[in-house]
């Protein structure tokens, strides 16, 4: 049978298995991250869960978001508006909604490129005066299953620290600013802050965290969408001080630029690093993408966490997470490493 074969069939297993799922077996999640790599978490989840926080990075400097941040001083919206549109159901009204929140307008003026999620987002905080409360009202708006906030209330500035930045000076390290500028560099990410240093939480994600059954941090780019939530100190400290159990979801693939190189124990040892008090309970990864399976185990124990294995990957060789294959990997881990259902 070949490999595609095979995940084909894991995939039908998987989808069969979500299918039968017992209602009211709901853990209290909260997902952390930006970008793709959280939308992939989340489409997983909330087809395993109705009570799912999305706790969303706010340093994006590019695009739209880039230009609504510096024209009107607000937090950078695409990121939440991406977690809206992960939660969006599979009926045709969140399937429209989804599409008209993505949907980029095309021009020769200034609305070019501009999504219309991103200016809806930032009407409602102009409006309300309120990130959260606004946010709510959209998710409403889209039938949401689940809700984001932002990890902080003050858009942040993404600094790394940089070897090699200029090709000609491979041995140098210098400041390389700005998340999009981060996300690309060529040289070898040493280490990430942002600025404001210290900034403030919101209140309501760092309430989230604490009262989770589960956390869920990753997959995503690992510098500029993982990492962040750590440096956050509330959130951090909520994290560290959680009862809930934790799971840090792996890419599928190093990142051209960021984490250009990196093996999967290597991202375990930039997260401890960066944040050394926090522990893990597992490691998920898909199986075809760790080569050494050893020392990602060993990596993985540093951090308290067991390794858990599964095909996660979409079956078509894409390097994107599968909804269903990664939703059943994530059932499986609530079920063998919480406690068993039903939940509250």
């Amino acid at each position: 049978m070949t490999s595609r074969n095979l995940r084909q069939r894991r995939l039908s297993r998987a989808t069969a298995a979500l299918s039968g799922r017992k209602r009211g077996a709901q853990p209290k999640v909260v997902a952390l991250g930006g970008g793709m790599g959280l939308s992939a978490s989340l489409t997983a989840l909330r087809r395993i869960t109705g009570d799912l926080t999305a706790v969303v990075t706010v340093a994006d400097d590019g695009g739209s978001s880039g230009r609504l941040r510096e024209e009107l001083g607000v937090l950078p919206p695409g990121d939440l508006r991406k977690a809206l549109a992960a939660l969006c159901g599979d009926d045709e009204w969140g399937q429209t909604w989804a599409q008209v929140i993505q949907h980029r307008f095309e021009s020769k003026g200034d609305l070019h490129e501009h999504a219309v999620g991103n200016l809806l987002i930032v009407a409602l905080w102009e409006q309300l005066g309120d990130h959260v409360q606004a946010l709510d009202l959209v998710g409403k708006l889209l039938g949401a299953h689940g809700r984001v906030l932002p990890m902080s209330a003050v858009p942040l500035e993404l600094q790394a620290l940089v070897r090699g930045h200029d090709p000609a000076r491979p041995d140098e390290t210098v400041t390389v600013r700005g998340q999009a500028t981060v996300a690309l560099t060529p040289g070898e990410v040493q280490s990430v802050h942002v600025v404001p240093v210290d900034p403030p939480a919101v209140p309501e994600a760092v309430a989230a965290v604490l009262d989770a059954d589960w956390v869920v941090l990753g997959p995503g780019s690992w510098f500029s969408s993982v990492i962040p939530h750590l440096l956050v100190p509330e959130l951090l400290d909520a994290l560290v001080t959680t009862k809930a159990r934790k799971v840090l979801s792996l890419n599928l693939a190093p990142q051209p630029g960021e984490t250009e190189g990196f093996s999967p124990q290597r991202h375990l040892e930039v997260l401890g690093r960066h944040a050394p008090k926090l522990a893990m309970d597992v490691v998920l990864a898909d199986e075809a993408a760790v080569p050494d399976r050893e020392s990602l185990a060993d990596a993985a124990q540093r951090l308290g966490a067991a390794v858990e294995l599964a095909p996660v990957a979409s079956p078509d060789g894409v390097p994107i997470h599968d909804p269903e294959l990664l939703a059943a990997a994530y059932d499986r881990i609530f079920r063998m490493h919480g406690r068993i259902g039903p939940w509250r």
